[in-house]
C-alpha cells in the first residue's frame, strides 16, 4: 500500500574538523532556537558520535524544507567552516522530492522515495 505521507526529511553528516567541537555544539543550540519556531517542522535535533555529527530533522513537506534552508543559512555556512558535510540524504515522496531537485542541486544530495509506510 502506497504511502500518502509527505513529510521530507533532510539527513545531513558532518565531520568537524580538529578541535572545533565546542564551537560546533555552540552553532547547534542556536539552530535548534532557530528552528524551534518553524512551523512546518516536524523534529529537529543533534546526534554526535565523537566528531561525526547527524542533524535528525523533519518537515511536513518540501516547501517546509526549504523554509528552513532558507531559515537557518547563515548559520550553515558558519557551520561550514568548521565542518564537512560528508554525506547528505533527501528522503520524502516522488511529488515532494520533485520540488526539491532544482534548488538543492548545488548540494549534491542522494535522493530516497518513500512509497510504503505510515506516519501517526
Amino acid at each position: 500500500m502506497a504511502t500518502k505521507d509527505k513529510c521530507c526529511t533532510i539527513v545531513p553528516y558532518f565531520k568537524v574538523f580538529n578541535g572545533q567541537l565546542g564551537t560546533f555544539k555552540g552553532l547547534c543550540e542556536k539552530f535548534v532556537a532557530k528552528t524551534k519556531g518553524e512551523p512546518k517542522c516536524l523534529y529537529y535535533g543533534f546526534s554526535f558520535a565523537g566528531d561525526q555529527v547527524h542533524c535528525r530533522e523533519g518537515y511536513e513537506d518540501a516547501e517546509g524544507l526549504l523554509a528552513h534552508l532558507e531559515n537557518v543559512g547563515p548559520l550553515l555556512e558558519d557551520a561550514l567552516k568548521i565542518a564537512d558535510i560528508t554525506r547528505l540524504e533527501i528522503h520524502g515522496p516522488e511529488e515532494e522530492l520533485a520540488k526539491l531537485r532544482q534548488p538543492l542541486a548545488e548540494l549534491e544530495p542522494q535522493y530516497f522515495v518513500l512509497e510504503y509506510g505510515f506516519r501517526r
